[in-house]
């Protein structure tokens, strides 16, 4: 064996495991494997998963908070505004320098597996080159997805549409939109017919920014979903966001639900930015500015959650942990139940893997050794301690290990250890 992983408690599993790794794959997964490896890691009955999954993250922007200038509001559109006035001085360079970082931020925190949008507006479109390149250059460490992401819109502007073609071309793996922000009702539903017809002509995955707005009269998610069944693509269309849903009155919120769950829409929520940029004119009583993820689950539809915004014009904090997302949506989306909390576990992990239309994911026979020894018995643990990554393997290989903090707190002539852990 390269390398065995021993005292593996895996999810949904009483006994510890060994897992065996070799030429990059898992081929033996056993309570005891009997074989030596050629490197060993006792994981001490600590919980082990496949890799964290990022849905949805715009690592063109990343780490530019303040650049050229604070969002000072907190809105969406001034955002927009701030990130439309560093691109015009943007270079290749220095997004791949940031994104690059925000890439290693990602990957310590235990994320293998990385979704990010691009945007396809900008003239040169050096966002879609530079992260096509780190895409490549990154390929031994991490698989990243690069959505042709239209920022300011397909028909908002006459060259957009065309430089999302180009994008696609390019070979961004994922053609996304954002009717929100087009001129009228029906720009948005043709903007959504552009990215269908070109999702079919050139055989990629759809993930649009869905009604990513307060307004409770956004209604393009059930526009989405009329598409992805009258085209076949159940299962490859994604709406991230759709935090209109939460202000939508409750019969039709209903009825999008079962239309979503038909055409089998993933639907990703972005608790940090869903929270602080949603719902700024409410005043008081405030709306939380997510979406329905509570009665999403419970009807059957796929969801999974993004980090969106790493430091930039849209959301000034965070550093790359889906623990830390998962931890704010069970406080912000009232899923604190002994039953739900597992279940968030999903929402960055399995329920990504779908997201993501993956196939060579999770710890099974034959898949990739990828794979993530957290600080934490179980996944109630790593959430409540947005526990540390101790080890993370990439392709049956350590690229990532963590030292975990020792706190010694002194009461007079004895010595006191705190982890927190119980």
């Amino acid at each position: 064996m390269d390398l065995i992983i021993r005292n593996a408690k895996l999810r949904d599993k009483k006994e510890l495991y060994d897992l065996g790794i070799e030429n990059g794959k898992f081929t033996q997964i056993e309570t005891t494997i009997k074989d030596e490896g050629k490197q060993e890691i006792d994981a001490g009955g600590n919980l082990v998963i496949p890799p964290f999954i990022e849905s949805h993250v715009h690592l063109d922007s990343a780490l530019t908070v303040g650049n050229p200038r604070f969002n000072e509001s907190g809105t969406l559109l001034d955002g927009i505004a701030i990130w439309g006035e560093y691109k015009e001085g943007i270079t290749k360079e220095r997004i791949k320098a940031t994104a690059k970082e925000t890439i290693l931020w990602e990957m310590a925190n235990g994320v293998l597996r990385i979704r990010t949008h691009a945007d396809s507006t900008e003239p040169n479109l050096l966002t879609v080159q530079a992260l096509l390149e780190l895409k490549e250059e990154m390929r031994d460490y991490v698989d990243i997805q690069v959505v042709a992401f239209p920022q300011d819109g397909i028909l908002a502007h006459p060259q957009s549409a065309e430089l999302l073609e180009k994008a696609v071309k390019m070979g961004a793996d994922v053609i996304g939109g954002i009717p929100q922000v087009e001129f009228t009702r029906e720009d948005g539903i043709r903007s959504i017919e552009i990215v269908f017809e070109l999702a079919q002509k050139y055989e990629k995955l759809i993930d649009i920014h869905t009604d990513e707005t307060s307004d409770d009269q956004s209604r393009f998610a059930e526009v989405i979903a009329k598409h992805a069944v009258l085209s076949g693509m159940e299962g490859m269309v994604t709406a991230s966001h759709t935090t209109a849903m939460h202000n939508y009155d409750n019969d039709y919120a209903a009825k999008l639900i079962g239309l979503l769950k038909r055409a089998e829409i993933n639907i990703i929520t972005n608790p940090a930015s869903n929270a602080l940029l949603q719902n700024r004119l409410d005043g008081y009583p405030r709306r939380r500015g997510h979406t329905r993820v509570d009665e999403l689950l419970h009807a059957g539809v796929n969801v999974s959650i993004g980090n969106d915004n790493i430091m930039d014009p849209f959301g000034p904090l965070g550093k790359g942990s889906m623990l830390q997302s998962a931890n704010l949506l069970i406080h912000t989306a009232h899923l604190s139940g002994s039953n739900l909390i597992p279940k968030v576990f999903d929402l960055i992990t399995i329920n990504g893997a779908k997201t993501l239309n993956l196939t060579d994911y999770g710890i099974e026979l034959g898949n990739q050794a990828d794979l993530v020894i957290l600080d934490a018995k179980d996944e109630y643990e790593a959430l409540r301690l947005l526990s540390e990554a101790i080890y993370v393997v990439r392709k049956g290989r350590v690229v990532v290990e963590t030292k975990v903090a020792e706190r010694e707190i002194t009461l007079g002539s004895e010595t006191v250890t705190v982890d927190f852990k119980r």
